[in-house]
C-alpha cells in the first residue's frame, strides 16, 4: 500500500519532533527557510525538505497541494493566515501554532471547503482541552484548572529560564490579557498576575495567568476555569518589570534618528540566554483539575503529567509532549477515525471516547508520564 504523503510547515523544534515521529509510517516532508535546521533533520530521519518562505501564500497553496495532510508548527505569529491558506487549498491541517485570532472565524469557509482543521493541538492548549473535552461529556464540570510549564533542569540565573518552544510565543504569553471564567462569567485579568506557590514533583514552582483557554471559553459551558503558565519562583516579578518598563512594547521609539521597537531590542537580549543548548536537560509540567457531579456525586480528578529531555532521541520534553500529541491528532485524521469537518478546537477530539484514549494511550507509549487520580 502506498504511504501517505504528510508536510509539517516550520522545522524548529516541534516541527522536528513532529516530522521524525511520523516517519515510521508516512512519507514526511519537512519545509523551513531555515537551511540548517532541515539539514539535521535530513540527516538523522527519513525525511524530505523543502526550503522556502511560508509566509508567501500563493507558494504556500501551490506547496500543500500534493500532501494527504498538512501539519501547522509555525510561530504563532504566522499561524492563522497559514491556516486560512491551508483551507483554502482545500487540505486538511493539523496545527499547533499559538495564533491571537479567533480559529472559528475560518470554520465556515474550512466547511465549504469540506476541510479537517485542527487547531491548538499541542499540549495546553492540546491535551489540556481534550481532559476538559472529555470529561464535559461524561459528568457537569463545575471547575477546570490548568497549570503548564516547560523549564530547565539547571536554574541559571538571572531568569532561570529557557524558551522550548518559539521565544516570541512566550513574550505573548506575558503581554497578551489573560481570559479565564469566573461564576459563568468570562473575566479578563492582566497575564502574569495572581502569582501562587505550588508543589510540583521535586521542586516548587510559581503559577501566573495566562491565556491558555482559548476555545474552551466557547465550547464548553464550565462556570469556572483558569490557566495558568509555572516557572521557577520570581520569574513573574522579572517579567512585569520589564512588562511595565515598556521592554515588550511593539510601539517604535527613536534611538539617534533610528526606529527600533523596544520589543525587537528586548528579544534581541533574551533570545541567546533563553536558548536551549543542544542536549541541554529540562521538563514539562502540567496538573489538570476537573472537579464537579457525575451520576449525582460530587467527584474531583486529577491529571498531572510530567516529561523530561530524552537523552536517546536528543528530543526536548515540551517538544515531546507538544509534538506528539499533535502526532497522535494527526493518526486519527489520516486513518480516517477522525472526520468531522470545519475547525476542530481538541476538545472536539477529547469528547470522542475512543478518540481521547487513543491519545492517552500513543503518549503512554512514548513514555510520556502521565497519573490520573479520582476523589
Amino acid at each position: 500500500m502506498k504511504r501517505k504523503n504528510v508536510i509539517v510547515l516550520g522545522a524548529g523544534m516541534v516541527g522536528s519532533a513532529i516530522a521524525s515521529d511520523l516517519s515510521d509510517s508516512y512519507q514526511v516532508t519537512a519545509a523551513d527557510f531555515n537551511a540548517e535546521v532541515l539539514n539535521e533533520l535530513k540527516k538523522r530521519w527519513k525525511i524530505k525538505t523543502i526550503k522556502c518562505n511560508l509566509r508567501e501564500k500563493q507558494s504556500l497553496k501551490k506547496l500543500v497541494e500534493d500532501y494527504d495532510l498538512v501539519i501547522g508548527a509555525v510561530p504563532g505569529f504566522m499561524g492563522f493566515e497559514t491556516v486560512k491558506t491551508v483551507i483554502e487549498a482545500g487540505k486538511n491541517i493539523v496545527d499547533i501554532s499559538f495564533f491571537p485570532e479567533d480559529a472559528f472565524l475560518l470554520n465556515k469557509r474550512a466547511q465549504q471547503k469540506k476541510v479537517i482543521a485542527v487547531v491548538d493541538c499541542g499540549v495546553a492548549p492540546g491535551l489540556s482541552n481534550m481532559v476538559a473535552g472529555y470529561h464535559h461529556q461524561k459528568m457537569f464540570i463545575e471547575r477546570f484548572d490548568c497549570y503548564v510549564g516547560g523549564l530547565p533542569k539547571e536554574r541559571k540565573p538571572p531568569f532561570e529560564y529557557k524558551a522550548p518552544f518559539s521565544p516570541i510565543d512566550v513574550i505573548e504569553e506575558y503581554t497578551r490579557p489573560a481570559r479565564i471564567v469566573v461564576g459563568g462569567k468570562e473575566v479578563i485579568v492582566e497575564p502574569l498576575s495572581e502569582v501562587e506557590s505550588l508543589n510540583f514533583f521535586f521542586c516548587k514552582l510559581e503559577a501566573f495567568n495566562s491565556d491558555g483557554l482559548r476555545s474552551l471559553l466557547k465550547t464548553l459551558d464550565i462556570p469556572n476555569m483558569k490557566e495558568k503558565t509555572l516557572r521557577y519562583p520570581g520569574h513573574a516579578t522579572k517579567m512585569q518589570l520589564l512588562r511595565d518598563a515598556g521592554f515588550f512594547s511593539k510601539q517604535p521609539v527613536v534611538i539617534d534618528g533610528k526606529k527600533i521597537t523596544p520589543l525587537d531590542f528586548t528579544t534581541g537580549l533574551l533570545f541567546p540566554l533563553w536558548k536551549l543548548e543542544k542536549g541541554e536537560k529540562e521538563f514539562t509540567v502540567m496538573r489538570m483539575e476537573v472537579e464537579g457531579k457525575e451520576n449525582g456525586k460530587s467527584v474531583k480528578y486529577q491529571y498531572e503529567l510530567y516529561d523530561e529531555f530524552d537523552v536517546k532521541t536528543g528530543i526536548s520534553s515540551m517538544s515531546r509532549t507538544t509534538g506528539y500529541t499533535c502526532t497522535a491528532a494527526a493518526r486519527l485524521v489520516l486513518e480516517g477515525d477522525y472526520t468531522q469537518q470545519g475547525i476542530s478546537p481538541p476538545e472536539y477530539l477529547g469528547a470522542r471516547e475512543a478518540c481521547f484514549e487513543y491519545v492517552m494511550d500513543y503518549l503512554k507509549e512514548r513514555n510520556i508520564k502521565i497519573k490520573m487520580s479520582k476523589k
